[in-house]
């Protein structure tokens, strides 16, 4: 679970005896899913990206609505403003669960205990 050194071991792999795998493609996917967010609040950290760009659209197309009725005169009808909205709070929310989700994500981390660093040698000569 920790990255160093690493190297090659070729071997000739036998047939399998027990047959054809049982190992289908939800199951490889639910193993791709386990890898990722095992090591990583990564994925957890997206949903707080997706939110801000979702709220700073909103907001720039609410903004580009009020400048437009004022500049230019033209009726903004009641759709494009309930649409931005709806954007603009879905995006808050995303930001919020995100979040939580860094929270959460940091605190499945610490619970595993492992360290943070692995020293090759525990002791070392200092020539300060």
């Amino acid at each position: 679970w920790v990255g160093g050194k690493t190297d090659v071991v070729e071997y000739a792999r036998a047939e399998r005896v027990a047959g054809d795998s049982k190992f289908n493609g939800w199951k490889l996917w639910n193993l791709a899913l386990e890898g990722i967010t095992s090591f990583s609040t990564f994925p957890l950290r997206i949903w707080t990206y997706i939110g801000l760009f979702i709220a700073g659209m909103s907001f720039l197309y609410g903004a580009w609505m009020i400048i437009d009725k004022l500049i230019f005169g033209n009726n903004v009808p009641g759709y494009p403003s309930l649409l931005v909205s709806v954007l603009f709070l879905g995006g808050v929310q995303l930001i919020g669960i995100g979040i939580l989700g860094e929270y959460i994500g940091r605190i499945y981390i610490e619970t595993k205990q492992r360290p943070k660093y692995i020293l090759k040698r525990k002791g070392f000569k200092s020539e300060i």
